[in-house]
């Protein structure tokens, strides 16, 4: 008995030193196989693609339907999820302590507790939304659980590149929520997810190289080095950078108050990427770009919501008045 302790007192220390949080939270068994800690970016990418539209703001009902509906096929993806990497789980330090691999709950429990997250999830966007968003959050959940967790992960370097389909779909579902259907707005931020995610996901990957390496999983700074993957890192994270710029034109208006607002976060980004680049096995380093990478996007999302308020439209208005006086005079 005091051998298992000592054991899982071990575990533990390793996880806070490898997670890059500050302090370990520990969640209720049931709450921690749903993975909570995704589920506010995926929504957060959700309210980004609505607010790319012309109908946003959206009705409360449909508001939060899409939310919910949105919060549960997460939930049920992340349960789905642990449990197919029950046994991998057991052999990984930062993960063996989790609530499937130390029995504090049984796999028959977690598998219904899926299916019904997933059964009401699909309920409440046919019912309040529109089967398309149904549709596209039906296939968010199973591009992760089939094509990046079963598929792609165990087998290839390149698993999250390809793999970040998953999460990349909420934009989408967010836009089909708000008008039936998804126009080049919702593409267009489902285009910077996708290439924000290997830059955002390589630099966690290098903090826990060591561990994916010791269970076989072809993570790219496992497989290539840390040096490698931060060359990745800095193509995919000028791809951002760049990709980021275009939601000046893909939003409805108020575009230019986002790309003025835009400046400081690519700048940091770019900041960070360049820190680990002179460094690429600085493991503070890395977790501070990752950290960074999370807020990025949480912002993206934040300035496009903003950029729809009357007070950027303004703006816009505004700024364009006086460049078209200041162009007048000139030419005058």
């Amino acid at each position: 008995m005091k051998s298992n302790l000592k054991d899982l007192n071990f575990q533990t220390s390793i996880r806070e030193q490898v997670v890059p949080s500050r302090k370990k939270v520990i969640l209720p068994p049931w709450l921690e196989v749903a993975k909570p800690r995704l589920i506010p970016l995926l929504l957060a990418t959700t309210l980004g693609g609505m607010a790319l539209t012309e109908e946003w703001p959206l009705s409360s009902p449909k508001l939060i339907c899409t939310l919910g509906g949105g919060a549960l096929a997460a939930a049920a993806a992340g349960a789905l999820n642990c449990l197919w990497e029950m046994d991998l789980d057991k052999r990984m330090k930062r993960t063996s302590n989790r609530a499937l691999p130390s029995g504090k709950l049984s796999f028959n429990t977690v598998f219904l507790g899926a299916v019904s997250c997933t059964f009401a999830a699909a309920m409440l966007l046919i019912s309040g939304v529109n089967y398309l968003a149904a549709g596209l959050t039906l296939l968010g959940l199973c591009s992760y659980v089939i094509l990046y967790t079963i598929i792609l992960k165990p087998r290839t370097t390149q698993n999250i590149v390809f793999g970040g389909i998953a999460g990349a779909i909420p934009p989408l579902v967010g836009a089909s929520a708000a008008t039936g259907h998804v126009g080049l707005s919702g593409w267009w931020l489902f285009g910077l997810v996708m290439l924000w995610t290997p830059a955002h996901f390589w630099a966690l990957a290098i903090l826990l190289k060591d561990d994916y390496a010791s269970v076989g999983i072809p993570m790219l700074p496992s497989v290539k080095g840390s040096a490698f993957t931060v060359k990745a890192i800095s193509r995919y994270g000028w791809a951002t950078v760049f990709m980021s710029i275009l939601g000046a034109f893909a939003l409805p208006e108020g575009g230019l108050l986002y790309l003025i607002l835009l400046l400081p976060f690519n700048g940091r980004l770019l900041q960070l990427i360049n820190r680990l680049k002179s460094s690429p096995d600085d493991l503070e380093k890395a977790k501070g770009l990752f950290r960074w990478s999370i807020l990025y996007m949480f912002g993206i999302c934040l300035l496009l919501l903003i950029s729809r308020t009357q007070l950027s439209v303004d703006f816009e208005h505004q700024s364009m008045q006086m460049f078209l006086s200041l162009k007048a005079y000139f030419n005058y």
